[in-house]
């Protein structure tokens, strides 16, 4: 990606922000499903968060006998320790693993345009000239914002370095995907406070006033008074964002504002999905006990059992 393209991503990113920003900075994980979680209306959201949303609409073409069939396949993934039980744990993995494929497509997508050299990992280099190439050798002299540019890079550098456990140089995909996702890692979070403290903070103390915080969200059109939605902001930065009451957002309240603790939705399903399954209770689950609750995992909506069925995706 060129230095332009890049700078059309960011005009682009910045008509997406142009509605009322006070809640955009916060980092949530995704979604484990679009629906309703209330099996009494049925199963979508156990679907989804099982499967992925996208493969759940996959699913939902099949006939119950192919379904079956499939979902025999993901049990025996599940079971990482092949002692024909799912626990808690291998279950819970395995949806958070679902519930991050919409990363790791994203990242499979775009990862042949960084590793030049086909070698399944991306240098600092490659990822460097790719993104930045012919202005690096003009030292952006010929771009009219040169000192923005410069910042980029040197953003870039850091934060590919940061995700860079190892220290290599070398990005693996796992690290790249920090890189490309550091709210979805924990060992990047300090970072994301950093850059969201940075993008803010105007003056360049290292913490952000409440001008500075409404700023980030709203600029004023000439004679236009103040939305009722910033002045919301002013008391949530006032009352609850500045914990200490001393009139600026430091690193540790600014974590607090967009990495805030959240219940392991993940973790809670799987429980669900044990509790509603084992029926003898011992807290784990056979293949025979999921297969006999089929409909709850995976589902099916195809009614005539084959008939007008859209084209199959491979086996998983």
């Amino acid at each position: 990606m060129s230095v332009r393209s890049l700078a059309s991503l960011c005009l682009l990113a910045a008509v997406a922000f142009a509605v009322p920003a006070q809640e955009k900075r916060v980092h949530h994980h995704a979604d484990l499903s679009d629906h309703a979680h209330d099996d009494t209306h049925g199963f979508q959201y156990d679907h989804e968060a099982f499967l992925g949303k996208e493969e759940a609409k996959t699913f939902d073409q099949l006939t119950p006998e192919e379904s079956k069939d499939r979902l025999a396949k993901i049990v025996d993934r599940i079971d990482t320790d092949k002692d024909g039980f799912i626990n808690h744990a291998e279950l819970h993995y395995w949806i958070k693993h679902r519930q991050r494929s919409y990363i790791s497509e994203n990242v499979n997508r775009h990862w042949k345009d960084y590793d030049k050299n086909e070698d399944d990992k991306i240098a600092w280099e490659e990822y460097k000239n790719t993104t930045y190439g012919y202005y690096l050798g003009e030292e952006f002299d010929d771009i009219e914002d040169k000192a923005t540019y410069k910042s980029m890079l040197t953003r870039d550098e850091r934060r590919f370095k940061t995700a860079d456990r190892d220290g290599d140089g070398i990005a693996t995909r796992e690290e790249f995907t920090a890189f490309l996702h550091p709210e979805e890692f924990d060992y990047m979070k300090d970072l994301v406070v950093q850059e969201t403290v940075e993008d803010i903070d105007k003056n360049g103390d290292g913490k952000i006033n409440l001008d500075e915080y409404i700023g980030d969200m709203y600029t004023p059109e000439e004679g236009e008074s103040e939305p009722e939605w910033v002045q919301t902001e002013r008391k949530h930065f006032t009352e609850s964002r500045d914990a200490n009451k001393d009139g600026y957002l430091d690193s540790s309240e600014v974590a607090h504002w967009i990495l805030p603790g959240e219940v392991d939705h993940a973790a809670n399903e799987a429980k669900h999905l044990i509790h509603d399954t084992d029926t003898n209770k011992d807290e784990k689950i056979t293949k025979k006990e999921i297969l006999a609750n089929w409909n709850m995992f995976v589902g099916s909506q195809a009614t005539n059992y084959g008939e007008d069925l859209t084209k199959r995706h491979d086996e998983l």
